[in-house]
């Protein structure tokens, strides 16, 4: 393909993506049909139906990204005639590139047009999942502060919500305190005076802050003084949420561990350097 060829391809396929009504990007699959140079509807209907199968293999819900629609045309004398056709994601589009057919040239092009654009996706989509856990794990310090300023009033000193908390975690992990969950997990050696939420899955640290509270609200509540009965309301709140997870097949200590939450947030970092000045945000 000529630069030229590859010029107007690239512009063609920019020129035709809209947004609906959430805001979400798609293009109408007989606009794609044009510029990858497909002259029948019918045979490329058929590329569509096995993107849509790789699709449903990819394991991602065929609806979330190829909506059925229709469109009214003009064929002439003031009569029109509703024709069959799809909106499509970006998703949807590198799908069906991928099963096009490869002579084309039109179809290499989209093919390496879309894999650039869904690894963009991809990347949003992990600095997103980045973001949410380590403002979840910023909740949960937040929570087990506001928990341990409480207890203190009540008590019990830092050694004693050491104490509750691995107690805690033993009950919210199947039997595995603290210090066993880091072994089961994997920390380094060097890593074992390090919170053991900095290595968990955003489900188990989900978990701990709302055990947590839950524990906080109800030793205010129910004015609950010295360590043995702070403990007790503990074990309690986090026995509830294991109950929770396990009513959905989720075991908190099988879960995987996750990456460590330091490096998570200096990569983060870095790449809000990257963005620059605001008018360079995504």
């Amino acid at each position: 393909m000529s630069i030229e060829i590859f010029k107007n391809k690239f512009e063609d396929l920019e020129s035709v993506w809209q947004k609906d009504e959430n805001g979400v990007e798609f293009i109408y699959a007989r606009d794609l049909q044009k510029i990858l140079d497909y002259t029948e509807w019918r045979k490329f209907e058929e590329v569509i139906k096995k993107a849509m199968i790789s699709c449903e293999f990819n394991k991602h819900k065929v609806s979330d990204h190829f909506g059925g629609t229709a469109k009214m045309v003009d064929i002439g004398s003031g009569t029109k005639r509703e024709l069959q056709d799809y909106k499509l994601t970006r998703y949807a589009c590198y799908l069906t590139a991928q099963n096009g057919d490869p002579r084309k040239e039109a179809i290499s092009f989209a093919q390496n047009y879309f894999a650039v654009q869904t690894r963009k996706f991809e990347l949003v989509m992990q600095r997103k999942e980045d973001f949410e856990r380590v403002l979840e794990r910023y909740e949960l310090k937040e929570a087990e502060k506001i928990f341990s300023d409480e207890i203190f009033q009540r008590g019990v000193d830092d050694q004693g919500f050491g104490r509750i908390r691995s107690k805690g975690d033993a009950t919210l992990f199947g039997g595995n305190n603290t210090k066993q969950m880091k072994e089961k997990l994997g920390i380094p050696e060097k890593y074992q005076n390090r919170p053991l939420a900095d290595f968990l899955d955003p489900i188990a640290i989900t978990a701990k802050k709302l055990a947590t509270q839950i524990s906080n609200k109800n030793v205010k509540e129910q004015n609950l003084l010295g360590e043995e009965s702070i403990t007790k309301q503990h074990v309690s709140s986090n026995n509830t949420i294991r109950e929770a997870l396990i009513k959905e097949n989720i075991y908190p200590e099988e879960l995987p561990p996750a990456e460590d939450i330091k490096k998570v947030e200096t990569r983060l970092g870095k790449e809000l350097k990257k963005i620059g000045k605001p008018k360079d945000k995504i």
